[in-house]
């Protein structure tokens, strides 16, 4: 069955959700992630998509006192992305109580620190974020487009090592329209070592109902939870 992770985005340390990658779109939805995290943990979720979207901006990590805080208050399996750049924003996020680190821009920009974080902390440690735009990977908080074609990026980084990627469909991100399923289906098809989580999109229990039955391992979804598209009570029949 299909691992359903919801997205906790923040900026200034502030639970929100952006359109298309659109700062300038930005919608709060609770000013304290804790209990977001805490309320999503009783439902029965035990995995956490967290996102540093100031750190994202920023080239650094800034948000790491939330994910401290949500880390040790809910004891859920998160995964940590946005503003990963150097070999001391990797140790912070691990010290600030990540399991795994989801790294996009780096891996275009400096693929060599890339391999070596794959050889010391190992693949179930290390997500590889592919953010893509027009079939191109962007970089820096998606306010870049890099020239890394999708397919190829992805197999290179299946030569490396990476086995775990989060492939977000930017022009589908936060518009509630439904997932990127033909994309998924190429991706599965081409890279079948790969555990692809789906991102992007989700507009409904129907979508996630979708990717499952179509062998997508994991999805990450987030404003159609927050706007009550997608309810607590179905996501605890899901994940139950």
């Amino acid at each position: 069955m299909i691992e359903l992770i919801p997205a906790i985005d923040i900026i200034d340390g502030k639970c929100v959700r952006l359109s298309q990658g659109d700062y300038n779109s930005k919608k709060v939805y609770g000013e304290n992630p804790v209990e977001i995290a805490l309320r999503l943990k009783e439902h029965g979720i035990r995995r956490l998509h967290v996102v540093d979207l100031d750190g994202a901006a920023s080239h650094h990590i800034v948000n790491y006192r939330v994910l401290e805080q949500i880390a040790s208050r809910s004891s859920l399996v998160i995964d940590f992305g946005g503003g990963i750049k150097s070999d001391e924003d990797l140790r912070i996020a691990f010290e600030s109580g990540a399991q795994m680190v989801t790294v996009g821009s780096i891996a275009v920009q400096q693929p060599e620190c890339l391999y070596r974080w794959l050889q010391k902390y190992g693949a179930e440690r290390i997500i590889l974020g592919a953010d893509v735009k027009d079939g191109k990977i962007a970089v820096n908080g998606w306010k870049e487009e890099s020239t890394c074609e999708l397919f190829a990026f992805l197999r290179d980084y299946v030569e490396k090592g990476i086995r775990k990627v989060i492939c977000t469909d930017i022009s589908r991100d936060g518009m509630l329209q439904g997932p990127s399923v033909e994309l998924y289906k190429q991706i599965m098809e081409k890279e079948k070592e790969l555990c692809l989580i789906a991102s992007g999109g989700v507009g409904s229990m129907e979508d996630i109902h979708r990717l499952n039955e179509m062998g997508v391992p994991a999805v990450i979804f987030g404003k159609a939870l927050y706007e009550g598209r997608i309810t607590f009570k179905e996501l605890e029949e899901f994940v139950c």
